[in-house]
């Protein structure tokens, strides 16, 4: 009786450690939730993939030297419910873009919100009753 017991603790504990593994990944710790950013620039590649999708925008610094900046977002398939394609942002869109700066200074963000030059607005993240803007 003590090994079925034992047993059965021990998948509890793997179990748990696991799902306590799995949402330290979808956390988003890097980036700081108490700041936005807001940058204009155009856009270099939307990496459209799966787990987490990757807006590079180049961003033109006071000095003239550009930066690449990375908006992170959610994977195809919740970007394609809030009606977020590839198509939306091809190599050198206009594009405003605000997000939750990285922690530790790198150029990268998630991405919260972003508005092409010709006033679409895009929220990867949700608010859609705001979405068709």
């Amino acid at each position: 009786m003590n090994r079925i017991r034992f047993g059965i603790l021990l998948w509890v504990v793997l179990l748990v450690a696991v799902a306590l593994v799995a949402e330290a990944h979808h956390a988003s710790v890097m980036f700081d939730s108490t700041k936005e950013i807001t940058l204009e620039g155009t856009v270099k590649e939307f990496q459209y993939t799966n787990p987490h999708s990757w807006l590079l925008v180049d961003v033109t610094n006071k000095d003239g030297s550009v930066t690449t900046w990375g908006f992170e977002a959610e994977g195809p398939s919740t970007l394609m419910q809030r009606k977020i394609r590839p198509s939306d942002f091809p190599f050198g869109t206009k594009v405003t873009i605000t997000g939750n700066p990285m922690k530790d200074g790198r150029p990268g963000a998630a991405w919260v919100k972003a508005v092409r030059g010709d006033g679409k607005v895009f929220y990867p993240r949700g608010q859609a009753s705001q979405q068709s803007q």
